[in-house]
């Protein structure tokens, strides 16, 4: 029996979605790491008051950092199929701009704020946002094949 037979090749959308999911997951374990985050001894679960910084920069909380193990497991199994790994990209990207603008609208000091975010987070999930989305438009049409009867009607018809 041929392996070649049994494997699957994934296609240019599902390779972007575990890579963004790897990232997520990566994120999410370093946010526990002493070091890795700063003032790690002020990790709370969750608010305003989580002082903890992953790399010195982002906050952090133990909820942000499930969130984002959340999001990575989410994205693995999405990108099972090539239509799951597009609308986790688009749908997870279209998140990341809800919590980019809940960010630049929140006090930052008040309860509100109880992800936590600070402006690092922000122009963070602005990127992100805006780059899932992209992925998941970009990478979904370098994938697409034009075979059979949809090669002789010609690219853009079928």
């Amino acid at each position: 029996m041929s392996t070649t037979a049994n494997t699957r090749t994934r296609t240019p959308v599902q390779i972007a979605a575990v890579v963004v999911s790897a990232v997520f997951l990566l994120v999410g374990v370093l946010g526990f790491i002493p070091g890795v985050t700063t003032h790690y001894d002020q990790l709370s679960f969750a608010g305003h008051d989580s002082m903890a910084m992953l790399l010195g920069l982002f906050m952090v909380s133990v909820l942000h950092n499930i969130v984002h193990l959340l999001f990575g497991i989410v994205g693995l199994a999405a990108a099972r199929t090539a239509r799951g790994a597009r609308l986790f990209l688009i749908i997870g990207g279209a998140v990341y701009l809800v919590l980019w603008l809940y960010g630049l609208l929140i006090d930052h000091g008040s309860d509100a704020n109880f992800v936590p975010v600070n402006t690092a987070d922000n122009w963070l999930h602005l990127v992100l946002g805006v780059g899932m989305i992209a992925l998941g438009l970009l990478a979904a049409r370098a994938g697409r094949h034009v075979s059979g009867p949809q090669a002789a009607r010609g690219p853009g018809l079928g």
